[in-house]
């Protein structure tokens, strides 16, 4: 088996679209579905189900992938050991979707922009799915929105964020307590650090919250919100600059209780730190806490 086949496996277990994996890399559909199967081939098993025009990892997939990657990382790294100079390689990146959405796409090109050597494999997921990856050893770093107390995973928080009580009602009090507000609740699905540090903070209160919808975008959520004035979200204030600085939202500050809370880096206790690894951790986090995705 080839490197190149090992990256295509590994990219497609991630993303079953074989045009999308095709697009990514510059190269044909055939060769993509090529190497996969040479690859298969030579090991004399599956590795995925052909459902329609997506490739799904199966079971035994998994499990080479689970057996195969941190070596892959390895060899892959040793292809420029002895080039001074030259940062290269391929990390796995999650992002929970606050900062995947609003903060990291210009820090990604900016990396990227700057090592060009240097491949990224970006996800935006929630919190729980996260912290799930970095336990298996399928990212090399995390970035949450909320609390991590796992005591096989490193965190170091960024900068600090607030969520804020937001509405397009232009008549809504600037305070309130927050069983004053009688309006519909657009929320985070169970999982995001968003909701999570929102109900926590309520505690008993958020039993008589109305609880409207649940959705998994914010950009869904604010368009709910900005098309319906009988609405209302908590949403990290760093997702709804423009619209409050535009005076398309107006935020409810909410009497005795805050929302303050912690972007956090994440990586597993065993994670070996090479070059690219440090190098990659402290790029995003100076250009975090400098404010560089603005």
């Amino acid at each position: 088996m080839t490197l190149k086949e090992l990256n295509f496996f590994y990219k497609l277990s991630e993303n079953p679209t074989v045009s999308q994996i095709a697009q990514e890399m510059n190269i044909s559909q055939s060769a993509v579905s090529l190497a996969i199967k040479s690859l298969e081939e030579k090991l004399g098993e599956e590795l995925f189900d052909r459902i329609g025009k997506k490739l799904i990892l199966n079971e035994r997939g998994r499990y080479f992938k689970k057996m195969t990657y941190p070596h892959f990382l390895a060899i892959y790294d040793s292809k420029t050991l002895f080039q001074k100079n030259k940062l290269a390689g391929y990390l796995n990146v999650a992002a929970s979707k606050t900062i995947a959405n609003y903060i990291m796409p210009n820090i990604y090109y900016k990396f990227l922009s700057k090592y060009k050597d240097v491949s990224l494999n970006m996800n935006s997921l929630n919190t729980t799915q996260i912290i799930e990856k970095i336990l298996k050893g399928e990212l090399d770093f995390g970035l949450i929105e909320a609390s991590c107390n796992d005591v096989n995973i490193i965190k170091e928080k960024i900068i600090d964020d607030e969520l804020i009580v937001v509405t397009s009602d232009k008549k809504a009090p600037k305070k309130a307590y927050i069983d004053t507000i009688s309006k519909k609740w657009i929320l985070r699905e169970t999982g995001s650090g968003t909701r999570d540090i929102f109900i926590k903070r309520l505690g008993s209160l958020s039993d008589d919250l109305n609880i409207f919808m649940e959705l998994y975008e914010f950009d869904e959520i604010k368009k709910i919100l900005l098309k319906n004035s009988d609405t209302v979200t908590a949403i990290s204030r760093v997702a709804v600059e423009d619209e409050l600085k535009n005076k398309e939202l107006f935020q409810i500050e909410l009497i005795n209780i805050d929302f303050k809370r912690e972007f956090n880096i994440i990586y597993h206790k065993n994670k070996t730190a090479n070059a690219l690894f440090e190098t990659f951790k402290e790029f995003i986090k100076k250009e975090i806490i400098n404010k560089n995705y603005l």
